[in-house]
């Protein structure tokens, strides 16, 4: 069976010499110094100023939302995991959805602002696959209407615009460190600001809202992570380049045998590089896209409709919104196999079967 996703998992021993040491210490949580340990290596790594090492994802965005006080409208994408649209609502917030872009699969820049209301604080975007927003048009349109920005870069752990990390883009980012992302500490998630002041704010708010022992500064929540996945970040990022190399040969192979495939792969920030993520294809119509998952299913080759369906028109929470561009695009994407474990032979074996699928 071949799965779309694989965790990466490093040598054992690597692993358990962290484990004799935690329990050496017998202090498995509460921001322990190998979660103190690994947001200093994630921020020199990733070259930004300030970031939090969190439960997972969904928490960050929680927090994050939390954190800007927000209230009233948030405008974001359809085209994303459930959790950027629950989060807005968990925090007693409402989704305001905007189409995407039609070659980025990104949030359409150009239809934001004609969604902004007396009731807009906030405009929340997805860098879909990490793929970069265009975060320039957004800057400006919340300067412009006085809108706070938070990014999901759930996906985009390593990007860059230039010379500058994504996650220094809008007042708040988060990352995700779930099992199946190509960097990971089995659950796990990052909080990103330049705003010292916020970021100690959150701090806090991860820790119950604890100031000190005895007082509190913020309403809080558990949004600590243990030394057990610590543990594991901080092997993975020893194997990083290693798995960025091995994703990249696979991306670029996939992308040579399927060069005759009438599907498209999303059209990249032209500032930025691939951070080899996904493999997403958009392909002629649905039913392309079906036949090849179906096929590929018969071998044991599992793929993803990722993301479908729209979140704007399947959430029982929301009220319902038809959005032409991510309607269409949701029913006809395609992301297949891709992990630093798959060998150059499957890769070639899938790519064989695609293009047969195309040619009967």
């Amino acid at each position: 069976m071949i799965p779309v996703v694989k965790p990466f998992l490093p040598p054992k021993k690597e692993y358990n010499k962290y484990v004799s040491d935690i329990w050496k210490r017998n202090w498995l949580t509460n921001m322990g110094p190998l979660s103190n340990e690994l947001e200093l290596k994630l921020k020199k790594h990733l070259n930004v100023s300030h970031l939090l090492y969190v439960t997972n994802g969904t928490i960050a965005l929680q927090m994050a939302i939390k954190s800007l006080n927000l209230k009233g409208e948030i405008i974001t994408t359809p085209f994303s995991f459930v959790a950027t649209t629950s989060s807005i609502v968990w925090e007693g917030c409402s989704p305001v959805f905007v189409d995407i872009c039609k070659e980025t699969l990104n949030i359409d820049t150009s239809k934001i602002e004609e969604a902004i209301t007396d009731k807009t604080t906030a405009i929340l975007a997805t860098h879909v696959y990490g793929n970069p927003c265009d975060v320039e048009k957004i800057s400006k349109l919340a300067s412009k209407y006085k809108l706070k920005v938070i990014y999901d870069g759930a996906h985009s752990f390593g990007v860059r615009i230039g010379d500058k990390s994504i996650f220094d883009y809008g007042d708040i980012s988060i990352c995700s460190l779930h099992a199946t992302k190509l960097y990971h500490s089995i659950e796990g998630g990052l909080i990103f600001s330049r705003n010292s002041d916020l970021i100690k704010k959150i701090s806090y708010m991860r820790n119950f809202g604890f100031e000190t022992s005895e007082s509190f500064s913020e309403l809080g929540i558990n949004g600590k992570n243990s030394e057990f996945h610590a543990a594991m970040g901080l092997v993975n990022l020893t194997h990083i380049n290693e798995i960025h190399q091995k994703r990249k040969e696979i991306f670029e192979r996939y992308s040579n045998n399927l060069r005759s495939l009438k599907a498209v792969k999303p059209k990249w920030h032209n500032e930025s590089k691939n951070n080899y993520a996904y493999y997403p294809l958009v392909f002629e119509s649905e039913i392309q896209m079906l036949n090849t998952m179906k096929y590929l299913e018969k071998y044991d080759i599992f793929t993803r409709r990722y993301f479908f369906p729209s979140l704007a028109d399947s959430l029982p929470y929301v009220e319902r919104k038809i959005l032409p561009v991510t309607d269409e695009l949701s029913k006809k994407i395609l992301c297949l196999p891709f992990y630093s474990q798959l060998d150059i032979e499957t890769v070639d074996m899938i790519s064989r079967l695609i293009l047969r699928v195309q040619n009967n």
